[in-house]
């Protein structure tokens, strides 16, 4: 399963991409687990957001999802965090 996080807007409005492919790791059923649990909350068109706040589209296996700061799950912070830190 592919995870895509692209953050957007912020102070600077830096875009930021990052992928992470789960397909034979050994954790992968974790971040199947969390992936489902983030997208659950999210919209299918993008929030409106706070003044130099950062959005996010969430790809999972095809599906793409929308939130923003400071309205995040603790779900959907934990996958963004994850994707952004651990992916390429």
């Amino acid at each position: 399963m592919r995870i895509q996080v692209r953050r957007t807007g912020g102070f600077a409005g830096i875009e930021r991409c990052a992928e992470v492919e789960t397909s034979g790791r050994p954790d992968a059923n974790g971040w199947r687990t969390l992936a489902d649990r983030a997208l659950a909350d999210s919209r299918t068109a993008r929030p409106v957001g706070v003044p130099d706040g950062f959005g996010y589209e969430i790809t999972v296996a095809g599906r793409t999802v929308y939130c923003a700061d400071p309205l995040l799950t603790e779900a959907q912070r934990e996958l963004i965090s994850r994707v952004l830190e651990e992916g390429a």
